[in-house]
């Protein structure tokens, strides 16, 4: 980096700051640096292009061009050289415009004399706002210096966009975080709310952008990075014998911290005239850029972790760390990139909604929302980045969409259908202690699933018969370290205690896949989700299982005791499982302690394979319930992680039922008790079809129960099942739009 480069990049710097400081609107000021650029450059043009759209950019500004051209000439992203530049995020270097690929003439701007072309992105942490460009009529290519010089001032221009320093009439001018966001995503746990947002972690924000002392700004941005280094080594000498996922990342980032080319272009930076916090903000949204452009999972990874870097030397920085003093809002809707289950557990029930950037529909994440019966959407976009603490938010998990900030009339008809959902529930409330009995007289059991127990309270308000799937893996997931035996039996006595009598069925440790334990070493697996997980765990690693069976025994204390064993495909791993807990239950003989009045042994039958067994499965299991989650996934051969597959299968689909139905048919041959247990079995279409087919027992989250129970008491299954049939025989996919059809045609 040249002297030259320096002293004139802290001179255009300086004059900038001096003009930003200047009163006036959005527009003189955009109006003020055009000149200001063009001028310290020795240009003839000086243009800054915004967004207006998420696909359209605008000509705001302009010292050369026609200004008759200023909020006229707009263009598609990858439309022309500035297109160019967004969407390849970077800078675009040229002698001879016109003769560059992708040129397009705009006729209405007038530069049809000028030659050479630069034009950067304006961009803050990988976040593309426009697009700054300088024109001169002569072919020349601009020098280095000068390209790092404009791309330091489409940085400060960024950064003063952010903080809404160019407000103004028009789309491209509005101010940042104020206009109505919709924003799509994944359910990964249904419901609705309305509240507002909550940051987990606020956005750093940089104010101080300018450097008054370029050494004093070297040496702060060198203390506190050997700071961050100790920090960081501290980390890892903690973390010494913990999973290997964790020691990767942490090592990645003694990597980076420890980098003399981050460090040296941090410090070019400051000599070019920012402060350190826009020096590290500068490399953060370079290493962004680069991260959307790298295909290589393990780059990205890495690049990843060198964001997350940046973002602890940020706060070290700017004193804005995670506690920020900022009060949770009232109906808060809480806004991650991602969280982990315990520090979910520590908002608890007080959150109304979840929305992620991140996250996954199995993720530690969702299945504590599931337990806490909080709505939660993840793979939501940009949230992070739009939303504001304090943001008025619609969360609609039924949809997968977030509402940010909406207008008046998304508004009302979002309370609307609240306000009808409110109805509902009320009408529901006045059949919680009724039977769910149909028209023809049969009565089907409807139970809840839960996983915390937090959960039990809903047990008598939800008008459950019983828990038909308690998760026992969240007392592991949120914890640091493999929890005692006296523990666990503690939480599953109480359990017992709250269901008074109702029972419950305790399914034992299902992890793997993508609940990976925080103290278990991830394996390193093609396919996760058709891997080593759950009881294949148990039975390669016996010693955790032992002392999850012996928890459940003393837990049960004389009570009747439930045990169900998660992801059995074949009937030697449920006969191993069965063993194991009857060896267990004759340990605990021997050593005089209390045995479970009654023991019940069963299996979740999650994989296809399983529904083929020998009938010595069937008979020696004491009830099956059907996984629907993992089982419709594994039969469609479709990720329920991908929206692009996913969505595509359908529940009621002909021969998913008749798969059921070979289900339904072999426990009913030798006397083996069957429920269904799953998000579908909460859906009350599906549930009535499910009862039709002649499962008898469902298992679905609290809120559920009431509308699965309204429905089934007015309907005739036998009307139901005669609807299927015709919809079968005639050979259509699924048999949802005849269902619907005779729905509709009752009272």
């Amino acid at each position: 980096m040249t002297e030259r480069l320096e002293t004139e990049s802290r001179k255009l710097l300086s004059r900038l700051q001096a003009t930003l400081a200047e009163a006036g609107a959005g527009q003189e000021r955009l109006d003020r640096i055009t000149h200001l650029i063009a001028d310290s450059m020795g240009t003839h043009v000086c243009s800054i292009y915004l967004f207006r759209d998420a696909d359209t950019l605008e000509l705001c500004a302009t010292e050369g061009l026609n200004p008759e051209a200023v909020h006229q000439t707009r263009m598609r992203v990858g439309e022309g050289l500035v297109g160019r530049v967004a969407r390849s995020k970077r800078a675009l270097n040229t002698a001879d415009a016109p003769n560059t690929q992708g040129f397009r003439y705009m006729p209405e701007t007038g530069e049809e004399v000028f030659s050479s072309f630069l034009g950067v992105p304006i961009q803050r942490l990988g976040e593309m706002l426009g697009v700054l460009v300088v024109q001169s009529r002569d072919k020349r290519e601009y020098s280095a210096d000068e390209v790092y010089a404009l791309e330091v001032v489409a940085m400060v221009v960024a950064e003063m966009k952010e903080l809404g320093a160019f407000t103004g009439e028009g789309a491209a001018l509005a101010a940042p975080h104020k206009n109505p966001v919709m924003i799509k995503g994944t359910v990964a746990q249904e419901g609705v709310a309305m509240g507002h947002a909550y940051l987990h972690e606020p956005r750093v924000v940089v104010t101080r952008l300018v450097a008054d002392d370029t050494e004093a700004e070297i040496a702060k941005l060198r203390e506190v990075v050997d700071k961050l280094r100790v920090s960081v080594d501290e980390m890892l000498d903690t973390a010494q014998g913990q999973d290997k996922e964790q020691l990767q990342i942490l090592e990645a980032y003694r990597m980076f911290a420890n980098s003399r080319g981050w460090m040296r272009r941090m410090e070019e930076s400051i000599s070019s005239g920012l402060s350190a916090e826009a020096a590290v903000e500068k490399e953060q949204s370079a290493a962004r850029a680069r991260l959307e452009q790298v295909p290589d999972p393990y780059l990205r990874e890495r690049l990843h972790d060198l964001d997350d870097l940046s973002n602890r030397l940020l706060r070290m920085l700017t004193g804005q760390g995670s506690e920020t003093g900022a009060e949770i809002p009232p109906s808060p809707i809480l806004v991650a990139r991602n969280i982990g289950p315990g520090e979910l557990l520590e908002y608890g029930r007080s959150l109304k909604g979840i929305i992620l950037e991140e996250g996954s529909v199995g993720s530690h994440a969702a299945v504590v929302a599931r337990a806490l019966a909080i709505p939660l959407i993840v793979h939501a976009k940009r949230i992070t980045t739009d939303a504001l603490n304090g943001d008025l938010v619609l969360v609609d998990g039924e949809q997968g969409i977030v509402h940010l900030r909406p207008d008046d009339t998304v508004q009302a008809h979002f309370s609307d259908k609240m306000a009808m959902q409110a109805k509902a529930q009320e009408r529901y409330a006045s059949l919680r202690d009724k039977p769910a009995e149909t028209l023809c007289g049969n009565v089907v059991s409807l139970q809840m699933n839960a996983g915390l127990m937090a959960d039990l309270p809903s047990l008598p308000t939800s008008g459950a018969e019983g828990v038909g799937l308690f998760r026992t893996e969240l007392q592991f997931l949120t914890r640091s370290k493999v929890p005692r035996r006296s523990e666990l039996a503690t939480v599953y006595a109480r359990v017992l205690d709250a269901a008074e009598g109702l029972r419950v069925v305790f399914r034992t440790l299902d992890i793997g896949s993508d609940k990976v334990l925080p103290y278990m070493k991830p394996q390193d697996e093609p396919n996760p989700a058709l891997g080593w997980r759950a009881i294949r765990v148990g039975l390669d690693k016996p010693g955790v299982m032992r002392m999850q069976l012996q928890a459940l025994i003393r837990g049960a204390n004389g009570r009747p005791l439930t045990v169900m064993f998660p992801f059995v495909a074949q009937l030697d791993e449920f006969t191993r499982a069965r063993d194991a807990l009857l060896r267990e239950m004759d340990r605990e003989a021997a050593l005089g302690r209390v045995l479970p009045e009654t023991l019940e042994i069963g299996a979740m039958l999650e994989t296809p394979s399983l529904a083929f067994s020998p009938n010595a499965f069937f008979e020696m299991a004491d009830f099956i319930s059907i996984g629907g989650n993992d089982l419709k996934q594994f039969f469609f051969a479709a990720d329920r992680e991908n929206e692009r597959v996913r969505r595509r299968y359908d529940t009621l689909n002909v021969s998913f039922l008749s798969f059921l139905e070979l289900i339904v048919s072999r426990c009913r041959d030798v006397g083996t008790p069957l429920s269904f247990c799953g998000e579908d079995a909460g859906r009350p279409i599906e549930a009535l079809c499910f009862a039709a087919m002649g499962l008898r027992t469902l298992s679905m989250r609290p809120a559920s129960i009431g509308p699965v129970k309204h429905l089934l008491r007015r309907s005739d299954l036998r009307e139901v099942r005669a609807v299927i049939s015709e919809a079968r025989a005639t050979g259509v996919m699924t048999v949802r739009p005849a269902v619907m059809e005779w729905l509709r045609h009752q009272t």
